[in-house]
């Protein structure tokens, strides 16, 4: 269960990360409201998952869950560079979430 709030954690991050973008300074009321309630339930959810995992390894996922969706998402949505050294790179990520998971079970 810890790592299922987790996950949901780092994925509720990337939502807020890019709801920022959105708010225009927290000026624009929807994409604000959304960014503030993301921010809040991920910090909760991450908070639940501390119970029950080491504080280093779900830290590292749950950043590592929000750059990496963020930074996708930022070349999908918003025509970010997707050299191939950048997606190495984030690639590397995904195998540094995956490698805590598998040491952590």
């Amino acid at each position: 269960m810890a790592w299922l709030l987790l996950i949901g954690a780092g994925l509720l991050e990337i939502i807020w990360a890019i709801a920022l973008k959105y708010t225009g300074g927290f000026t624009r009321f929807w994409p604000s409201v959304i960014g503030i309630t993301a921010a809040v339930v991920s910090f909760v959810m991450l908070t639940l998952a501390l119970k029950n995992l080491p504080v280093g390894t779900a830290y590292a996922v749950w950043v590592g869950i929000g750059a990496l969706g963020v930074a996708l998402a930022g070349i999908v949505v918003f025509g970010d560079s997707a050299s191939p050294l950048r997606l190495s790179l984030l690639g590397l990520i995904l195998i540094g979430i995956i490698g805590l998971k598998v040491i952590e079970t």
